[in-house]
């Protein structure tokens, strides 16, 4: 039979007066149960009252009855419980030795990678700069001299570099101010507010030079197409830098675009070994963001220029290379682009409307506009100071040395065309018109970016309502955002400047125009005294100036409007005798009202016009066409009929008198018979004379209508070469006249006239 176990617990008895309190008032907090020896097991109260100083612990008797009660005495718990505390405490305190022990070994190891860390930067610095202004300064001078010519593109391999050297050394420049070891304990503050002072010239320069860096890449490759020319660039860089082992202009431009991306990570190792109780980590740890921060901005720059690079080109593409690019993807987009369109104009669907941008597109259209007018004004401008300075009328000799007045003016005219207006000339092509075409080219990217933002925006305007977007729609829309945003952040700066560029070249315009009023007012008052008209008052001056121009302007007018009345009358020479006959047969058939002369040639455009030369006769059948146009006439060219334009037309008015006769009435009828037909090919030549007898004259004026005609006045004695044109016509002759032009005019316009009678002879003109 199982016996059942008994429960025991603590009876406190009152202490007495004369006993002490009991050693176990402070470890006596804790209730437990354990064993003792027999394997009974004991039970202590949790609390135990000040006042008791006997505990009496009532054990339960083991299970197999064999139960026994005994009492510990206070004395013996004491010394017990006062070793164990001893041995406690000896092993805290070794603990704690220890752990600081290790704290102070941790704090020295980080203390030592955190010097290590700054020392790595300072001292990384500085062989980095040393290498960019080795290759800067030895290796492109030396690649300049020794290659000859130049490799194309060598120097804007080097664009930008200059900036990144001055930042870097400015960096190392305000560390070495402070003169501070990197051991020492300000230093590593010196170093956080050196970067923080000059992170924005970092980020300005290392933004340009790596955006810049695919250019790099493109040129040092074209050299490695050319064996020869990168055998020689190599063999000149190994010369410069033999203890750098470097084999290509890429070792050492690559150097920023690596440095940029090791300055996060060296500040954060120095950061991670830096204690937080350190007087300038919280400078560290603003500095080593800033770093981080400055890296994403010139990535996100980076990728900007990329994109911007990539759509602001213009490429002139011909009409195969347009086919061939044509597939269904480039089809399928300008349809959409296209409906897009169409729906927006027919109120379909609205636009996506960005007000700031479209403020910004319309004041850039219309700065570009002011910059072209104002580039085809100073064009104009320089054309008629060009055309100015061609007319030296100071090379004519006047006949006028005898007057003060005309010499002065000839210094004076001879002093600004060869020295003051040159070189305003010249000033005015390089300050203003130079700048000028600059910055017109300089609008193309611009407006290449708004015209395909534009294109971008209608493809985002189909995509943007769809939940979920595949991975080309994604890039779409990432195109089309990154544009957006890159022409917001750069367009306001782009019309900045060209607005301050265009209003810095009008003050230079103004500039140059007062320094030549200087110089020229410089070049009169030196001729004052000697010029009519100095002693006026200023007023009277002007008033004589004006009326002097006005009254040569109008002499000018007049003389313009003469000579445009004579050059626009009608051609009155004689006819030749093929015109004479189709003059006959045109009258004859028209009439003498509707002949006209064609005023010059005419060339056929379209179906039934007619091809016609100048001075040719026509007979006008109808004043328009079948359509009713009244600058089209139909027109007889004897045989031929067809259209011509009208404005090419003038009424043809037959001259009544009839040709001036022969200087020598009185000459035998015979000669006079013969006068035409004697130096014929089927005539018979003269027979030697010892003094020539006759002689070949013009016997009308005669004006040459082309190249192969010759010009010659009544009476002037000609040469007869050939009295037949190339075909055998006896109507045209080959004559020389005088000054050793050859030519075909009329035969009937020669005459044979005796020597004498007033023309000497000439036997270089005989026959």
């Amino acid at each position: 039979m199982e016996v059942p176990r008994r429960l025991s617990f603590p009876l406190v008895l009152p202490k007495p007066a004369s006993s002490a309190r009991s050693p176990l008032g402070a470890a006596g907090q804790t209730a437990g149960s354990r064993k003792d020896q027999t394997g009974g097991e004991k039970f202590i109260s949790e609390e135990e009252t000040p006042e008791s100083g006997v505990i009496v612990v009532v054990e339960v008797p083991p299970e197999d009855g064999k139960a026994a009660r005994r009492f510990s005495s206070q004395d013996s718990f004491s010394e017990e419980s006062s070793l164990s505390e001893e041995r406690l405490e000896e092993e805290a305190r070794e603990a704690q030795r220890r752990a600081e022990e290790e704290e102070a070994a941790a704090k020295e190891r980080a203390a030592q990678r955190q010097q290590l860390a700054i020392q790595e930067l300072v001292e990384s610095e500085r062989s980095y700069l040393r290498l960019l202004q080795l290759s800067t300064v030895t290796i492109r001078s030396n690649l300049q001299q020794q290659l000859q010519p130049p490799p194309a593109g060598l120097d804007s391999m080097f664009l930008h570099v200059e900036e990144v050297i001055d930042v870097s050394s400015r960096l190392l420049s305000l560390l070495d101010q402070k003169q501070l070891q990197p051991g020492e304990p300000d230093f590593l503050q010196s170093l956080c507010d050196s970067f923080l002072s000059l992170s924005s010239e970092i980020e300005a320069a290392y933004k340009e030079y790596l955006a810049h860096y695919n250019h790099v890449t493109e040129v040092e490759n074209s050299y490695k197409q050319k064996e020869a020319l990168w055998n020689e660039v190599v063999r000149v860089i190994k010369a410069a830098a033999p203890d750098v082992n470097a084999t290509s202009l890429s070792f050492f431009l690559v150097m920023p675009v690596q440095r940029i991306a090791r300055y996060p990570l060296l500040l954060q190792t120095i950061q991670k070994h830096t204690d937080a109780s350190h007087p300038a980590y919280a400078l560290l740890e603003q500095t080593t963001h800033t770093s981080v921060a400055l890296n994403c901005r010139i990535n996100e720059y980076k990728r900007f220029r990329e994109v911007a690079d990539k759509y602001r080109k213009t490429e002139m593409l011909t009409i195969k290379d347009k086919i061939v690019r044509l597939n269904t993807h480039s089809i399928a987009k300008k349809t959409a682009r296209l409906g897009q369109q169409i729906k927006h104009e027919a109120g379909l669907k609205p636009k996506l409307v960005d007000e700031e941008f479209d403020a910004l597109e319309g004041f850039f259209y219309v700065l570009e506009n002011g910059i072209l007018e104002l580039l085809e004004n100073v064009e104009m401008y320089l054309q008629h100071l060009q055309g100015f300075l061609s007319c030296r009328t100071e090379d004519f000799d006047l006949d006028m040395d005898g007057e003060k007045a005309p010499i002065c003016y000839k210094e004076i005219t001879t002093a600004l065309r060869q020295w003051i207006l040159p070189m305003f000339e010249k000033r005015m092509r390089k300050l203003i018109h130079q700048p000028l075409c600059a910055l017109r080219d300089l609008l193309v990217g611009p407006r290449n970016l708004i015209r395909k933002r534009l294109d971008k925006l209608l493809d985002y305007e189909v995509i943007e309502g769809k939940p979920n977007l595949s991975y080309e729609e994604q890039a779409v829309a990432n195109t089309y955002r990154t544009l957006n945003t890159l022409l917001l952040t750069e367009l306001p700066q782009f019309n900045g400047l060209a607005l301050q560029m265009m209003w810095s070249t009008l003050g230079t315009f103004s500039c140059l125009h007062r320094d030549l009023a200087a110089d020229m007012e410089q070049l009169f008052h030196s001729f004052a005294q000697q010029l009519p008209h100095s002693s006026l008052s200023p007023g009277a001056f002007w008033e004589w100036a004006e009326s002097s121009v006005l009254e040569g302007a109008r002499r000018l007018q007049h003389l313009c409007r003469m000579l445009e009345d004579k050059l626009n009358a009608p051609d009155a020479q004689p006819l030749s005798p093929s015109s004479q006959r189709r003059l006959k047969q045109l009258t004859d058939k028209h009439g003498s009202g509707k002949i006209f002369q064609v005023m010059s040639t005419v060339v056929g455009t379209r179906d039934l016009d007619l091809n016609l030369t100048k001075g040719e006769l026509v007979a006008v059948i109808s004043e328009a066409d079948s359509r009713g146009d009244r600058r089209r006439w139909l027109v007889d060219a004897g045989g031929k009929r067809g259209y011509a334009d009208a404005s090419k037309l003038i009424r043809y008015h037959q001259p009544t008198d009839d040709p001036p006769p022969s200087p020598h009435p009185s000459l035998a009828e015979d000669v006079t018979a013969r006068r035409r037909h004697s130096y014929s090919p089927a005539g018979n030549a003269p027979l030697p004379m010892s003094q020539p007898c006759f002689q070949v004259v013009g016997a009308y004026d005669f004006t040459a209508r082309s190249k192969h005609e010759v010009s010659f006045r009544a009476g002037e004695p000609v040469r007869v070469l050939e009295p037949h044109d190339k075909r055998g016509s006896p109507e045209w002759s080959l004559v020389e006249v005088r000054g050793g032009q050859r030519g075909y005019v009329p035969s009937n316009y020669l005459a044979i006239m005796p020597v004498g009678a007033g023309l000497p002879p000439n036997p270089g003109f005989f026959l």
